[in-house]
């Protein structure tokens, strides 16, 4: 017989000293509740968890006891269930305590890799494992189908082009990019020549002065610079690609390619066709890009037009492009940039009257916009991300980006500001100097900073910044807004300006904007670019937005993964469904009546019937009274 005093015999359920008549929302104060209910010490409940196979040590018990950590993996709340059990409590008593700020970790399915398998983890059940086959695939395949990916139909064809890229690469210094990346492959640098006149082009619609001896019809800021040199890196990319390959381009030579080819309407029908045949039917983008045709050959300002040098880069192209037309473009470029420019209208009016609308704005947020409080209901997304919020004493990166998180929904909702307004936000601290308006007008961009003669904090972009500062909305004047102090709003942004902001820049430099990225040490850019921010607001909306039925997270039933610039639709048919008025909702959204009217208020029939019947009830009602 071994020395000492032989070990206490493991009694697998205690009998409770008092009644069960304290229960504490927190998981760890529940735990040690029930723990000194039960006359246990950390020593004698591990013994019994481990006799009867929970795979924890004695001191991950003393943690969670006392808050330090929690279970959250699928071992962890084995234990958890185990602990349930000896106490005689309901099933899913303490679980149900835990934060929901975690996904649980190892009950993902194998042969998933890793970048797949953090995707997949928040969303899956905890007892994932313990499903049948058929449930785990259906439950895979609904978190698939309907928060990794948008579940809409334009998702699923953008995937599928996705994987056969054929955009040509333009140097950031001549086309600058709009995603943080370049869109084609490696391999597609676009040839020199044609980097050259796509460098003229865009110093042509950009500078601030045109060159002597040209004219031009409006300027390109950096977004539009982007944008169209993105459309026609497709162009010229769809030109080159191979007949006989995944995207059956036309396969022109890279070297023979040149904005020449602009002025040659057998060029443009083979592509808006070609483009057609990919998707299935004509848009608006293919109508738009005619346009971009006729822009560029009109009389006077058109930018190919006033280079005829273009015309001797052509080169015959087998049955679309002749040499005798050749010759007859180069001996009377203005007459074949006026044939061009003609065919482009008239074919850009065909298009519009067949086009179809292929991604459908309202379609992912549908379920909020038909509630009958728009923002009311986009508002339950905020309230599940602060309720899910992480405890900063614990996890203080994690709250760093929860707050910001909620922010971001936030401050989308109370400014109704276009993505890049948003994103490109400057921080003044409270106490600090705030930018003057020549120096924001001149960087671009807005500014949230403490105004002490409102005693609130105040949003002033300079009208220079917004995409539509022509715009009546503006009159040349700046955009102001004094936040509302609603919600703790107020208190959750001196938090994120005190210490998250900092710990999530990890010691980067400062980039000066109010929202940046979790620095690591991989990280570049802590300033988010239209890609980045997209995705940190989709994610938000994919952990906190999206009702999943299998793990009870998220706020909104059908709801489906959409970024920032879905709340300006919300905003419009939130005020459209109060007011009836396209005006006041375009207050909202800093716009104009025809754009809400065209492009982002919802107001259906039933909407304005039932607004109306509002006001004639009202008469009932008070004969009544």
């Amino acid at each position: 017989r071994g020395r000492g005093r032989p070990p206490l015999p493991i009694i697998l359920h205690p009998e409770p000293l008092w009644p069960d008549t304290v229960d504490p929302a927190d998981f760890a104060e529940a735990l040690s509740a029930q723990m000194k209910r039960h006359g246990d010490t950390a020593h004698r409940l591990h013994r019994a968890v481990k006799s009867q196979g929970g795979l924890s040590d004695q001191r991950t018990l003393s943690y969670w006891r006392r808050g330090l950590k929690t279970p959250r993996t699928v071992a962890s709340l084995k234990v958890v269930d185990l602990i349930e059990a000896r106490y005689r409590l309901e099933p899913g008593r303490l679980r149900g305590k835990l934060p929901r700020d975690r996904a649980t970790s190892g009950h993902t399915p194998p042969g998933l890799n890793h970048t797949e398998t953090r995707r997949l983890a928040w969303h899956l059940p905890h007892d994932f494992r313990r499903r049948s086959k058929a449930e785990q695939a259906e439950i895979l395949d609904w978190v698939r189908s309907r928060i990794l990916s948008s579940g809409t139909d334009y998702s699923r064809y953008q995937s599928e082009v996705s994987r056969h890229r054929f955009g040509f690469r333009f140097d950031k210094s001549i086309v600058p990019s709009r995603h943080g990346s370049s869109i084609g492959a490696a391999h597609l640098q676009a040839p020199e020549a044609l980097q050259d006149e796509m460098r003229a082009l865009v110093r042509f619609k950009s500078a601030t002065l045109t060159d002597l001896g040209f004219s031009r019809s409006g300027v390109w800021g950096r977004e539009t610079a982007a944008q169209r040199g993105e459309h026609l890196a497709l162009m010229f990319g769809a030109l080159a690609a191979d007949p006989q390959g995944e995207v059956a381009g036309l396969g022109i030579p890279a070297e023979a390619l040149s904005f020449a080819l602009l002025v040659v309407p057998g060029v443009w029908d083979w592509y808006i066709r070609w483009r057609e045949l990919r998707r299935g039917f004509f848009t608006r983008w293919e109508a738009e890009m005619l346009l971009l045709a006729a822009a560029f050959t009109r009389e006077e300002f058109g930018w190919v037009r006033q280079n005829p040098a273009l015309a001797d880069r052509l080169q015959p192209i087998a049955g679309l492009l002749e040499a005798a037309e050749i010759v007859d473009i180069q001996s009377d470029w203005p007459a074949a940039c006026d044939r061009m420019n003609r065919h482009a209208l008239a074919r850009a009016r065909e298009v519009q009257r067949v086009a179809r609308v292929h991604r459908d704005p309202f379609e992912p947020i549908l379920p909020v916009l038909e509630a009958a409080s728009p923002v009311g209901e986009y508002l339950k997304i905020v309230d599940e991300a602060v309720r899910c919020m992480p405890d900063a004493r614990y996890r203080p990166k994690a709250a760093a980006e929860s707050v910001r998180g909620v922010l971001m929904l936030r401050l989308g909702l109370h400014l109704g500001l276009r993505q890049k307004n948003l994103r490109q936000l400057l921080a003044c601290p409270r106490g600090a100097p705030p930018r003057s308006e020549r120096e924001l007008e001149r960087l671009k961009r807005g500014e949230l900073r403490w105004s002490e003669r409102d005693g609130g904090w105040e949003v002033f972009i300079p009208c220079a910044a917004f995409k539509n500062a022509g715009s009546a909305y503006f009159s040349r004047k700046p955009f102001r807004l004094i936040l509302p102090d609603l919600g703790g709003l107020y208190d959750m942004i001196e938090a994120y300006l005190d210490r998250h902001r900092s710990l999530l820049l990890a010691g980067a430099s400062d980039p000066g904007v109010f929202f940046v990225k979790s620095m690591t040490a991989r990280s570049r850019d802590p300033a988010y670019n239209q890609t980045t921010f997209y995705e940190a607001w989709r994610l938000m909306i994919q952990r906190y937005g999206i009702y999943n039925p299998w793990t009870g997270r998220g706020a909104i039933e059908g709801l489906l993964p959409h970024g920032p610039h879905s709340v300006r639709d919300v905003l419009a048919t939130h005020i459209l469904k109060v007011t009836g008025s396209y005006e006041q909702a375009s207050y909202a959204i800093q716009d104009t009546a025809k754009t809400v009217a065209e492009h982002y208020g919802r107001f259906l029939p039933q909407d304005k019937a039932a607004l109306a019947a509002k006001v004639l009830d009202s008469v009932w009602s008070e004969r009544a009274a």
